[in-house]
């Protein structure tokens, strides 16, 4: 006996128990319905990249295969809505990585994602298609034809963490997209408006799992391109025009991912202590500007006369800590 359980209780719990065994079994076999294969957490095909993270799923859904050359994978990512020159871009820079020897991962969804999916196939390359509904569900449903191409001439795999008939709901996108970098070595944005999900890709990309961010340039005057331009001023992501860009910009994690220390490169890091110049009055503006303030607002937060603060704003930006944007100073890290 437990103290605190009585028979009621402990009787809820094994019939509960004996429900959710009844369910992962009817799970298990409507998986095993649709061809796919449940690989849990810490089996061999469970993709090596994906393991390390904090927020990796206890189990994946799999239809095709997942191999060692996989762990040498870069994202691409995009909106639906997307300019010709996008779905060109896609297709040009998936091809010629595929070509290469890289895995193409993305989320099936339609516009840069469909083109990037496409083009690794018609290079002869491998492709990861991760999807935000079970894989009972085909979406969109004109994709249905790629992801047999996929799996039956062995380019790669469809995957989701979702049971077989979760639909496909906006809700699980974000989740999705988590996989789609924790997937891959980088993610490139080939073109995002200002709300696309790519760019929550390209967040958890470079603030959960340490991966390289790539964008391409777009016009500035067009509506598709307003978000992946906005990362870019914003140094969220490094330009690349070119996929030899890519290539060299993969070649450090790479080489950690052919090694077996990329669990120990983009595992979370214990935050060093940051050495701040100027002393108390450095200090305490580096505090104040943990948003970005005018000179006159970190007076009034600190106390600080304005010959202490110019001082200390001058030695904080030589030491890379603070930078100015426009009228008002911030912080760099």
């Amino acid at each position: 006996m437990v103290e605190g359980i009585g028979p009621g209780v402990s009787s809820g719990i094994v019939t509960h128990r004996n429900k959710a065994i009844d369910l992962a079994a009817k799970e298990m076999k409507k998986a095993e319905q649709i061809g796919a294969r449940i690989v849990a957490w810490g089996e061999t095909e469970y993709p090596a990249l994906l393991s390390p993270l904090p927020d990796a799923p206890l189990v994946l859904y799999m239809r095709g295969e997942i191999i060692e050359a996989d762990r040498f994978a870069l994202g691409i990512v995009g909106s639906r809505r997307c300019s010709t020159y996008g779905l060109e871009q896609s297709t040009r820079f998936a091809t010629q990585l595929a070509q290469r020897g890289i895995t193409i991962v993305s989320g099936g969804a339609r516009g840069i994602d469909t083109a990037a999916h496409r083009g690794a196939i018609q290079a002869g390359g491998r492709t990861l298609v991760v999807l935000g509904c079970g894989l009972g569900h085909t979406y969109p449903p004109e994709n249905l034809g790629l992801y047999d191409a996929i799996i039956e001439e062995h380019h790669g795999a469809v995957i989701s963490e979702m049971p077989s008939e979760s639909p496909p709901d906006p809700r699980n996108f974000p989740a999705r997209n988590r996989l789609i970098s924790g997937l891959s070595l980088g993610v490139l944005v080939v073109e995002a408006g200002r709300k696309s999900g790519a760019l929550i890709t390209a967040r958890q990309a470079a603030e959960d799992h340490g991966r390289e961010v790539f964008a391409l340039p777009g016009r500035v005057d067009s509506e598709f391109c307003e978000g992946s331009l906005e990362l870019l001023k914003s140094g969220g992501a490094q330009m690349v025009t070119e996929p030899s860009d890519i290539v060299d910009g993969l070649e450090a994690p790479a080489w950690h991912a052919h090694g077996g220390t990329h669990e120990i490169r983009y595992a979370p890091e214990r935050a060093e202590p940051i050495s701040i110049p100027g002393g108390e009055a450095g200090r305490a503006l580096f505090e104040a500007c943990a948003e970005p303030r005018t000179p006159d607002q970190i007076a009034q937060a600190t106390g600080l006369d304005m010959p202490a603060i110019t001082q200390a704003i001058t030695l904080l930006e030589i030491a890379g800590l603070v930078r100015r944007s426009g009228s008002r100073i911030e912080r760099v890290r």
